[in-house]
């Protein structure tokens, strides 16, 4: 496929980056039904590392199997597939250049206790094992606010250096947990646009962040938002201002789907970040945990939004 002007303006952001990086960023914007378009819809699971077998996979059991989650994403047409290291090597043989794959390098579990420690993950994979396998890019989380925080920028920032000697490009999770982050400021607006921010600047090339809600966690955040008249009154407008933190838009900035909602909610979502100039969507229980063709169904209507 040819460099379209949509894919073109998001490479011309990346300056200073490799062939193979921007090689590699072009080969997941032009793959798959929303290749060309400038805009992504990724297939994440980590899940069953995350939270479990049965949580993750009960409600649709053919999710049990990687090789499920590989087809999906082949037949839905997605931008790429997004799993941990031994979720990958199932079926990297058997889906082989099929798909864009990128290796999620970091992961908690849901059997940690945060009482002694706050939020942290494990390495639990490498460059090498993503050469091995193909991928186009390799992923990892940060938890701004975390006590953690800054053992896990430093370990990010050398994990995406090493992964640029190789051509490979980055998607940082950056989701705010700790104490210092009250379960409302989560998905605060100030504290979202922050996080996707301190990930732009530690070199990601992909953000992956939650969608913001109308709060204001920070009381300094709050008086700058008021006194700037910065509008979050809307999905759409809170999408814009976190467009606007990644560079003013010169980094792409993916939006999680979070836990399992109901279609119609799914596809407003879908709206309002194409309105407000995101990048796209990483939709995951949503789509593996409903049955395949209702999977297939809510991607091609996400893709569809995008698209038109």
């Amino acid at each position: 496929m040819a460099l379209t002007p949509a894919v073109k303006k998001i490479i011309d952001g990346y300056e200073n980056e490799n062939a193979g990086v921007k090689g590699n960023l072009v080969r997941i914007l032009n793959h798959g039904t929303l290749g060309g378009t400038g805009k992504l819809v990724i297939l994440p699971v980590d899940q069953g590392f995350e939270h479990g077998p049965a949580r993750s996979f009960a409600k649709n059991p053919a999710g049990y199997d990687p090789h499920y989650h590989y087809q999906l994403a082949i037949d839905a047409g997605t931008n790429a597939y997004a799993a941990t290291l031994g979720s990958l090597q199932a079926g990297a043989d058997t889906f082989a250049g099929q798909v864009p794959t990128i290796l999620k390098y970091n992961s908690s579990n849901s059997l940690a206790s945060t009482k002694n420690q706050d939020y942290n993950q494990a390495i639990t994979a490498s460059v090498q094992d993503a050469l091995e396998l193909g991928c186009s890019a390799v992923g990892f989380t940060i938890y701004p606010g975390s006590d953690n925080q800054f053992q896990m920028m430093e370990e990010v920032r050398d994990m995406i250096r090493e992964a640029k000697n190789y051509g490979l490009p980055s998607v940082v999770w950056a989701y705010a947990r700790g104490e210092g982050v009250t379960k409302e400021g989560q998905i605060a607006m100030d504290v979202i646009a922050y996080s996707a921010h301190l990930a732009c600047m530690l070199g990601a090339h992909i953000v992956k962040v939650k969608l913001p809600s109308e709060h204001i966690m920070q009381d300094e955040a709050r008086k700058v938002f008021e006194e700037n008249n910065i509008d979050i009154s809307t999905q759409a407008a809170r999408v814009k201002e976190v467009v606007r933190s990644c560079f003013n838009g010169r980094r792409m900035v993916v939006f999680s789907g979070g836990a399992a909602k109901g279609a119609d909610a799914v596809f407003e979502d879908a709206k309002a970040i194409k309105a407000g100039g995101g990048n796209g969507s990483i939709i995951g229980r949503n789509s593996f945990q409903r049955k395949k063709e209702d999977g297939l169904e809510m991607l091609a209507k996400i893709m569809g939004i995008y698209k038109s």
